[in-house]
């Protein structure tokens, strides 16, 4: 039971993540809800790896890097959602505008 609702708590913390990328990157979500969930849980993904790999191979000791609930790094998600949502809607726009 714990398992979860601790995946609960990761899937609430990815949808507020990919909800402050959308207010940094005023763009259309795609697929509303369940568009929120996925960019927020891959945004946490992109996000924690290169904070990673950041805190790895440079040493870098900014305390913001580490800071957490649950589990999940809070501010590495909010800008690993932000470029996840950026490069979605690019990806989408310019297939938009392709295809005319």
């Amino acid at each position: 039971m714990d398992d979860l609702i601790s995946l609960l708590v990761q899937v609430l913390i990815a949808m507020a993540c990919a909800f402050a990328a959308n207010i940094l990157v005023p763009r259309q979500v795609p697929g509303k809800l369940l568009g929120l969930v996925l960019i927020g849980l891959i945004g946490v993904f992109v996000g924690q790896w290169v904070a990673d790999y950041l805190l790895q191979q440079y040493s870098f000791s900014l305390p913001w890097l580490t800071w957490s609930f649950q589990g999940v790094p809070l501010v590495p998600s909010i800008i690993g959602s932000t470029i996840v949502l950026y490069i979605v809607t690019a990806f989408l726009s310019w297939g938009r505008y392709g295809n005319r």
